[in-house]
């Protein structure tokens, strides 16, 4: 499994909820909410689309790690 850059869904859908093909790379539908995008990528043919919400600027985040054993 490869990483898959998203550069732009970052710069065209900013803040927005959008729903992928399989392929995670090609938009079917975008929304300001959850329920807008699915509801558009279903009348697009797109029944049980990914879906994850854009985020409104990039931030590196560092989350803590347990190395206890």
């Amino acid at each position: 499994m490869s990483a898959i850059d998203w550069t732009n869904l970052f710069e065209q859908y900013k803040g927005l909820w959008v729903a992928l093909k399989e392929d995670e790379r090609t938009v079917v539908a975008s929304g300001k909410t959850l329920k807008e995008a699915l509801e558009y990528a279903q009348a697009s043919g797109f029944a049980e689309p990914i879906v994850t919400r854009v985020p409104e600027k990039l931030v590196t985040f560092i989350g803590a790690y347990d190395f206890s054993v």
